[in-house]
């Protein structure tokens, strides 16, 4: 009756498995080290222990019993479980475990993005063994993905300020108006009035926007989407007019397949910014993250990271060199 597991049953167990991989005791001879008799005897006395056959083996050659089968999955698991127990107990002396989760909202800048990515790296190399985990989502899920302590920060664009919140600008997006090959304004070279733009249909958001610097108040909108990639669509439908990222637009329209529409008069920038909650840097591994972020951002910060320590602890502070005063858009400047 097999009632405990010693460490030779372990060592019978790999045994077993390595046979079982390689698809016969021939061929695990050279990956075991040990000849066909040692593995032979390994295995009969892995069938003595656990009271059954697990293979068949011989002149007809290598193959499962139904047990066997069922032996081998649930090896496969103990042997999983084990290492993993190994690692676990190796990275209890490290210094940052445990997992972050990042929320990060999609089609950002890729020089924006390269910085995330050093951020990362730079990260790793410190003395941690931490899991990421990422999403990409839109505004309103990040923020209630921040608040419903879903992520431990997030990326992305912000249009109010939620109490118990901290908001670290980051960069900026330059936002245009384009249409595509089959709108009217595609092949107009004038730079149209806001009265012209507000009879066009429109591609919109449905969430509120900073606000422009020429207001279109009244627009038509017949068509919302959060989704960029769907906004592009729309965009290149030739039907209707839509902001998009400049960054992301460009390839488009190197291809001549969008035009940029009134793009010195129209063109915005939206902050972006990192959110966390306020006491979220009491958590080390968030903390130095943090710390590592502001750095690719060139942020001016101390060794210990002072300015992070005053946004840590004031929600909504800014770090020096860096100003944004937040306007919450009239969503009813838009007709919906």
């Amino acid at each position: 009756m097999f009632s405990n597991t010693t460490d030779l049953d372990l060592r019978l167990i790999r045994v077993f498995l390595a046979v079982v991989d390689a698809r016969g005791i021939t061929a695990a001879e050279s990956s075991l080290g040990v000849r066909q008799s040692t593995i032979s005897s390994h295995l009969a006395a892995l069938e003595a222990r656990v009271g059954f056959t697990l293979c068949e083996r011989g002149r007809g050659g290598f193959r499962l019993t139904s047990k066997g089968e069922r032996f081998a999955a649930t090896a496969r698991t103990l042997i999983a479980a084990t290492s993993d127990f190994v690692a676990h107990v190796r990275d209890i002396d490290r210094k940052l475990v445990g997992t972050l989760s990042i929320g990060l909202i999609g089609q950002a800048p890729l020089v924006e993005s390269a910085r995330i990515a050093e951020a990362i790296g730079t990260f790793r190399k410190r003395d941690q063994a931490v899991r990421f985990t990422m999403k990409v989502a839109s505004p309103q899920e990040l923020e209630e993905g921040v608040v419903n302590n879903q992520f431990d920060l997030a990326i992305g664009y912000f249009w109010h300020r939620v109490p118990g919140l901290v908001y670290l600008p980051l960069f900026s997006e330059r936002q245009t108006i384009y249409c595509g090959r089959g709108h009217p304004l595609f092949h107009s070279h004038r730079v149209p009035s806001a009265d012209a733009l507000k009879d066009c249909e429109w591609v919109w958001r449905t969430y509120p926007v900073p606000e422009e610097h020429i207001p279109l108040s009244g627009r038509h909108v017949t068509a919302n989407t959060d989704s960029i990639e769907a906004a592009t669509i729309l965009i290149l439908s030739g039907g209707h007019l839509g902001y998009l990222p400049a960054h992301y637009a460009e390839a488009f329209e190197q291809r001549g397949l969008v035009r940029a529409v009134g793009r010195d008069v129209f063109s915005f920038d939206v902050p972006f910014h990192l959110l966390m909650k306020t006491r979220a840097g009491d958590r080390p591994i968030v903390r130095a993250f943090s710390q590592d972020l502001a750095s690719a951002f060139n942020f001016q910060t101390d060794a210990s990271g002072g300015d992070l320590d005053r946004l840590y602890t004031q929600s909504g502070a800014m770090p020096r060199g860096h100003s944004y005063t937040s306007t919450r858009p009239n969503v009813n400047d838009v007709n919906q």
